[in-house]
């Protein structure tokens, strides 16, 4: 919601507006007004502290904001992706998704704690700015995912291989670290790549809707039995894919793996489908050649990098993958003609926020907030976050820095809870999605 008071030198909200969206108060109001003029759907209201704002119950956000851009001629990805974040509290809280359950497949950008359910405890500073303690998940506070759920009005999804104080009611997550598409060819201890790849959870999710409509839903922490078909399914792997063979064996070699990994992804949301699931969000991979363990790991030379200092030729590589993934759900929804498929741009979100941090409120883009050795990017494949060794006989740890709030990067590898926020209000405005839908549309489709 748009508020008055993030002009105050003393807001009642902790993200202030100016800061964020480097926005003057008189644009400000502009907006604030001209979205009503622009869209009859939107309204003014105040909030429950009594603050002015806007909110809309059914229109998707883009179409106005950007007809209202038009006319200032503001046509920015900056600006669209403030303005889509802007409106989308007020609409949130106006009406929630029917959603009742969320299943959600993926590697650490979604894990909440399967990995390290199954393998030892994930150490501190993880997870300090939300949850105050390591929770498995890789961020310092909240992913995604978890602010889709939120979002609509669901608890946070239990990891399914977290054995004590799992709640499935509400839907379970299947996504741990380190996982990828494809069957991995060697164990976590010699790679670094989970087990538990994209048909491993799959399997996981059969076997546990299976166990449901055998049991009829009869336990406490159970779902009904008619709750796959009406439930959200989210996909976001493919990265580790990707990664996990870059260094040694080069992009070229990566690119001829990718369409076994869209394929994959393909044959999952197939499989999905015969079980019941009809509404589906897959996520493209993000730019990971602006992140600071990419940089620091990857061979390049200075001629790569743009001018936001992020690598072009795995960012070249990036976008080919992500034009097949798309281009296989276009063919996924002719197929699957009662399902609705939705694409989610992860990457032109995450694009905008390494190359104009200061204009979301941020500080810090290609530069992690806990690491090890300062310097450009404060990452040390040596000395990863939460870990300490002996250097020179001293107890050396990769600590975190004070203000996670003003990083896009966590630990060099994952986003902060506050880049999460930012990127999971545009990924539910539908103004980063294909076919464009809100959240709140989607679940009523």
């Amino acid at each position: 919601m748009l508020h008055n008071d993030y002009f105050a030198d003393e807001a009642t909200h902790a993200d202030n507006f100016r800061r964020r969206y480097k926005m003057s108060k008189g644009l400000f109001m502009n907006i604030l007004h001209g979205v009503r003029e622009f869209d009859p759907y939107f309204k003014l209201k105040l909030d429950v502290v009594g603050v002015l704002g806007v909110s809309s119950p059914v229109i998707f956000l883009s179409r106005s904001v950007m007809r209202i851009a038009s006319s200032w001629q503001l046509l920015l990805p900056t600006a669209a992706l403030a303005c889509c974040c802007l409106c989308l509290g007020a609409a949130a809280s106006e009406r929630r998704c029917k959603f009742p359950a969320v299943f959600n497949f993926g590697d650490s950008n979604s894990d909440t704690g399967g990995f390290w359910a199954a393998f030892p405890a994930q150490p501190p500073p993880f997870g300090v700015t939300y949850f105050g303690r390591p929770t498995g998940r890789a961020s310092d506070g909240r992913l995604v995912i978890d602010f889709i759920a939120q979002a609509i009005g669901l608890p946070l999804l239990s990891p399914y291989l977290q054995s004590v104080g799992s709640d499935f009611r509400h839907g379970a997550n299947f996504a741990t670290l380190a996982s990828t598409a494809l069957l991995p060819n060697t164990s976590v201890f010699v790679t670094g790549i989970s087990p538990f790849s994209l048909a491993i959870q799959l399997r996981q999710m059969k076997e546990f809707s299976h166990r449901v409509i055998v049991s009829g839903g009869s336990s406490g922490q159970l779902p009904s039995p008619d709750v796959f078909r009406n439930s959200l399914y989210t996909i976001e792997i493919g990265q580790n894919d990707f990664t996990s063979n870059l260094a040694s064996k080069g992009i070229e070699y990566v690119k001829q793996t990718l369409p076994s990994v869209v394929g994959q992804i393909s044959g999952t949301i197939q499989e999905l489908y015969n079980i019941g699931a009809r509404k589906f969000m897959v996520f493209n991979m993000p730019p990971i050649g602006c992140y600071p363990a990419f940089l620091v790991e990857l061979p390049h030379n200075g001629n790569d990098l743009d001018e936001y200092g992020c690598m072009t030729t795995y960012n070249s590589a990036v976008v080919y993958y992500n034009k097949l993934l798309n281009n296989s759900l276009a063919r996924d929804r002719k197929t699957l003609q009662d399902a609705s498929i939705v694409y989610v741009d992860k990457h032109s979100i995450m694009l905008e926020l390494f190359q104009h941090p200061e204009a979301h409120g941020l500080k810090y883009a290609t530069k992690a907030c806990c690491g090890y050795g300062d310097g450009a990017y404060n990452f040390s494949p040596d000395l990863y976050c939460g870990n300490t060794k002996l250097v020179n006989g001293q107890p050396t740890g990769a600590t975190a820095c004070q203000d996670p709030q003003n990083y896009v990067s966590w630990d060099g590898i994952h986003a902060t809870e506050a880049a999460n926020n930012i990127m999971a209000s545009a990924v539910m405005s539908g103004s980063y999605s294909y076919p464009p839908s809100e959240l709140v549309k989607l679940c009523e489709s």
